[in-house]
């Protein structure tokens, strides 16, 4: 979310400053923490048709964390390396795991759409006395995505590409107003009905989608190429698993196999459920009281 634009209705919001990122941090309800992290084009709005009902669960409420990736909306960290450094899985795990100690959370469950995800199922690796419960949406791990974009490459997964360009390259292709377009692109092609994110809720993910945000958005997709891809191959070659519960959903309209992605994520983590929700892409807003349901089940 843009700095000028309202948060998610019963948020409270303050500036948390951990590892050189300035987080705008939205804190509601009360109960065991949970994060929710957004994934591309978008930010933490993505959250808004679920972040208020997992708060309001009354017995079964959380109190949830919701900002924006480093990079995204209006978080702004130290600008990245030349091949992203500072802007890793790994990296952005580690800077939010600080920014829930500094709120007072040692342990919780962690929630990922899409980039999301990717950073929500490192911190489960990487920190797994941290992460009691995991849910990932619209995603594999990144070394498997590779490896399915070369096996049979599809035209919907450019910004993988694209946006790992050298920085100086993209930020001239994409200044405005072709932002804009790729925004407005993404969010009508991915999502199962084109309109399914509504006009008002794309104009803020495109004025979030600034020159500043860019660089650090492209610098997530540069360090997927350098970094990310390489600390899951080790992951994978050593053996090492996810320890807590994983819950997997896509959207039905994305990957219609009935189990998904089930089967990879079987192979990184011992306890894992999930099934496809109505919709594409953009699973928390094309299905929000399916996702909400679903989590309160997972989460209690």
């Amino acid at each position: 979310m843009g700095g000028h634009d309202s948060g998610i209705s019963g948020f409270a919001y303050r500036v948390v400053a951990v590892g050189g990122t300035r987080y705008r941090v939205g804190v509601a309800g009360d109960g065991p923490p949970v994060l929710l992290l957004h994934g591309f084009p978008q930010t933490h709005w993505c959250w808004r048709g679920v972040a208020p009902g997992l708060a309001d669960g009354g017995s079964r409420g959380r109190t949830v964390v919701v900002c924006d990736l480093k990079g995204y909306g209006s978080s702004r960290g130290a600008a990245p390396g030349p091949q992203g450094e500072g802007y890793s899985n790994r990296d952005r795990a580690a800077e939010l795991l600080a920014l829930m100690a500094a709120l007072g959370h040692e342990r919780f469950a962690v929630v990922g759409h899409d980039r999301g995800a990717r950073v929500a199922y490192r911190m489960a690796l990487d920190h797994p006395l941290v992460v009691e419960r995991l849910c990932v949406l619209n995603v594999v791990p990144t070394v498997e995505q590779f490896q399915r974009m070369g096996d049979a490459p599809a035209s919907d997964f450019w910004p993988w590409f694209l946006l790992a360009q050298p920085p100086d390259f993209v930020a001239r292709l994409l200044a405005p107003p072709n932002g804009e377009l790729a925004v407005r692109h993404a969010l009508a092609s991915w999502a199962a009905r084109p309109d399914a994110i509504a006009p008002e809720d794309a104009e803020r993910y495109v004025r979030a989608f600034t020159p500043e945000a860019l660089a650090g958005i492209c610098a997530d997709y540069r360090a997927a190429m350098a970094f990310d891809r390489a600390h899951d191959a080790e992951d994978r070659a050593a053996g090492r698993r996810i320890a807590c519960p994983v819950l997997v959903h896509w959207g039905a309209a994305e990957d219609p196999s009935p189990e998904g992605p089930l089967p990879v994520w079987r192979r990184w983590a011992g306890e894992v459920c999930g099934a496809p929700l109505p919709g594409g892409h953009f699973v928390p807003e094309e299905a929000p009281a399916k996702l909400l349901a679903s989590l309160r089940k997972f989460l209690s």
